[in-house]
């Protein structure tokens, strides 16, 4: 089944899911390295890649919900229910730490709260896998992904 939020036939939301994954996950690491060296530049570093991921995770939800909603298959379509309803979680719990972080709240909770976002992002991937590589989601077979990526005979390729 081939993604309805494609460029040239490959699927978007792949495409962008890396970066709030990445941010996120060095906002965790940057909290840790904070916990160590107690320099603020750390927290810092840990409080603008949160907001990143935050930014990168709305983008990303926007294909993942087209293609949660073109799904039929109703096991596949509860994967997906599940993969969405963690991910918005994890967006909406970083958006917390951020702000408990903007108030001055304990550094402590704001770095626990980032490592269950980074536990629950593993499991959400886990999830996103095994639509994937299980159950074939976004995966167009080998003449769907040539014809999408075939231009009109008419025009031309200079």
């Amino acid at each position: 089944m081939a993604s309805r939020a494609s460029i040239a036939g490959h699927p978007i939301h792949p495409m962008l899911v890396v970066f709030p994954i990445g941010l996120f996950v060095f906002s965790f690491l940057c909290d840790l390295i904070y916990l160590g060296s107690h320099d603020p530049l750390w927290r810092d570093v840990a409080y603008y890649t949160m907001a990143g991921g935050i930014v990168g995770g709305l983008a990303a939800a926007i294909p993942g919900a087209v293609d949660f909603f073109s799904l039929t298959d109703s096991r596949v379509r509860q994967i997906g229910a599940v993969h969405m309803a963690i991910n918005i979680s994890v967006v909406v719990l970083y958006a917390i730490n951020l702000w408990m972080r903007s108030a001055s709240s304990s550094p402590t909770l704001s770095i626990w709260l980032s490592g269950v976002g980074v536990a629950l992002l593993g499991v959400s991937g886990w999830l996103g896998g095994e639509m994937v590589y299980v159950h074939g989601v976004a995966v167009g077979s080998g003449e769907e992904t040539a014809s999408a990526g075939r231009m009109h005979p008419s025009a031309s390729r200079r």
